[in-house]
């Protein structure tokens, strides 16, 4: 029987199989795969014996195996070094865009060198459990029943007289009681126990179990989306926010073996277009100059059926300079110096038209930085008109300040640019 390796790193669009290859898994993780696959997640398709990843990437757990699906640009190199590249590239990107709380979780107050996302999401969420055992478990009234030896509260007539006919020395009430037992420690609690089935990394085996140890146990309830919309925070339970955000993030996306107990699976992913798409429009809002506003996701009404509602219009991101309007639509996909499809230059040219745009660009990753110009053709003439679409790759680079400061100034310059 192929033995399961404890981690596989892949790029986007590559392929796992258990039959053949390189990079194998093993026919239950095929299995536990394709039984995820079937409850409509978008992450990967179902080929024969095995899977091919989509355009998500971050990590999928199955059992005690990692497979992390790392973002590449650049198709042709591969290596350690690239997959470290790479890895570096995506935490760096998600902290940009906010996915990472920086402002109550530092890089520098991490005690583990995270090996993958799923690990650094770990480390935060038992990082903020710690920190709320350490200043004190809120408490919260809550409505409780029972029959008791001493009248509290008020008391249940019809229960009393139910259970109490032989038994007059005793009381069912109602009443109020103050502890810790409400949702917010139930949701902790059950992370923990989660983490404590699932993590593989042996630095937090430790600080799961003094979690344990510490934290009071909590009841068993299901937890669903609803039970987190439920959810609101006051003053005193501020503090619980980003625990429970991460401990949402595991929990819905925590999917347990419950026939052999041995694949669980958990998901953190995140799509690629999205994440490029507010990279991108994050790092051009930092751009210094009154005169330059920055928005994304800028609708406008396109269609108007007879019944019905309008059909709209929104490209990724508007940049409005000087009172000139230039519109950007990012595409995560390496073109290799092609052409962009039909259908995405068709997409610009109506934006170019509708927002009444000096210029528009196509914004993709690259294997270098660089700037192709172009023009759309007048219908009428049949000439090369004035309305400019440019196609701007951009090569990542070691640091992402570096890496904002350079894209920031290609855009700049591209915008400064003469027709």
């Amino acid at each position: 029987m192929q033995k399961a390796k404890d981690r596989i790193t892949v790029f986007e669009h590559e392929i796992l199989r258990f039959d053949k290859g390189e990079k194998q898994i093993t026919k239950d993780q095929y299995l536990a795969l394709e039984k995820y696959c079937g409850e409509g997640v978008p992450y990967f398709n179902l080929i024969h014996n095995g899977v091919r990843f989509n355009e998500y990437v971050g990590v999928l757990q199955v059992g005690k195996t990692v497979i992390e699906v790392l973002p590449k640009a650049d198709k042709m190199s591969i290596g350690v070094e690239v997959e470290d590249k790479w890895r570096k590239t995506l935490i760096d990107m998600l902290k940009a865009v906010g996915s990472f709380d920086i402002k109550s979780t530092s890089d520098s107050h991490l005690k583990i060198k995270p090996n993958t996302i799923l690990d650094l999401y770990f480390e935060m969420f038992i990082k903020e459990v710690e920190y709320l055992l350490q200043t004190g478990l809120v408490k919260q009234y809550r409505k409780k029943e029972g029959n008791l030896f001493a009248l509290k509260g008020s008391i249940h007539f019809g229960k009393h007289i139910q259970k109490n006919i032989t038994h007059q020395e005793r009381f069912y009430v109602r009443y109020s009681t103050y502890d810790v037992n409400h949702v917010l420690h139930f949701i902790l609690y059950k992370t923990i126990c989660v983490l404590k089935r699932i993590n593989t990394n042996t630095d937090l085996h430790g600080r799961i179990g003094a979690l344990l140890l510490h934290f009071p146990e909590m009841p068993e309830i299901k937890i669903t989306q609803t039970t987190f919309e439920k959810i609101n925070f006051n003053r005193k339970t501020g503090q619980y926010k980003k625990a429970i955000e991460i401990a949402k993030l595991i929990l819905l996306q925590y999917h347990p073996d419950v026939s052999k107990g041995r694949n669980d699976v958990i998901a953190l992913m995140f799509d690629m277009n999205l994440l490029w798409e507010q990279f991108i429009y994050v790092t051009l809002r930092k751009i210094k100059d009154k005169s330059t506003e920055v928005s994304a996701q800028t609708s406008k009404d396109f269609w108007q059926p007879k019944a019905g509602s309008k059909s709209k219009i929104r490209p990724d991101i508007k940049i409005i300079r000087e009172g000139n309007t230039f519109i950007l639509d990012t595409k995560w996909k390496n073109i290799n110096g092609s052409k962009p499809t039909s259908e995405d230059l068709r997409q610009m040219y109506v934006y170019h038209d509708y927002y009444n745009a000096k210029k528009v660009a196509l914004v993709y990753p690259g294997i270098e930085t660089s700037h192709e110009k172009g023009c759309f053709i007048d219908p009428s003439t049949k000439e090369v008109s004035n309305k400019q679409c440019g196609v701007i790759s951009l090569q990542t680079m070691d640091t992402i300040k570096a890496w904002g400061i350079k894209i920031r100034k290609e855009f700049v310059d591209w915008m400064n640019e003469e027709q």
